[in-house]
């Protein structure tokens, strides 16, 4: 007798129910659209953190502004980045993973926070990820 008992059918239409692509998929979307978004906003409250210890010098000789004027920039850029997400996953994820890049050629001039930096390379490739789903997910639409 088998007394080990066997999962339930996930209900037609659940998240259960869905095939593990189309999970992927929206999990990496809705945390690509969210966290930019979140990390964007706080740019301009520095809740989380305060953002600008972050943020190499040679940034600001190259755009000479003050550090925190480059933050409400780099705020901006994530919001946008987010929405994008949200929006045409297929570009966002590419804009966020450059956007990535850029912050970890950032982190890597500051000499500091490697594994930030580290933690940012392994996010880049999640975004990456997003993209390759995007790309499919985009294909099983119009089929």
């Amino acid at each position: 007798m088998n007394t080990a008992s066997s999962p339930a059918p996930a209900k037609s239409g659940s998240l259960l129910a869905m095939d593990p692509q189309r999970q992927a998929f929206l999990l990496l979307r809705t945390v690509f659209t969210v966290a930019p978004i979140i990390f964007g906003l706080d740019k301009f409250a520095n809740l989380l953190t305060h953002w600008t210890i972050y943020l190499a010098p040679a940034a600001t000789s190259v755009v000479p502004i003050p550090a925190q004027t480059f933050m409400y920039i780099v705020g901006v850029v994530e919001i946008v980045a987010g929405i994008a997400v949200a929006v045409r996953p297929r570009f966002g994820s590419l804009l966020v993973a450059m956007w990535l890049l850029g912050i970890i050629a950032n982190l890597l001039v500051l000499g500091n926070f490697f594994d930030v930096a580290l933690r940012d390379f392994g996010l880049l490739v999640a975004a990456l990820a997003l993209n390759r789903l995007a790309v499919a997910a985009g294909r099983a639409s119009r089929n």
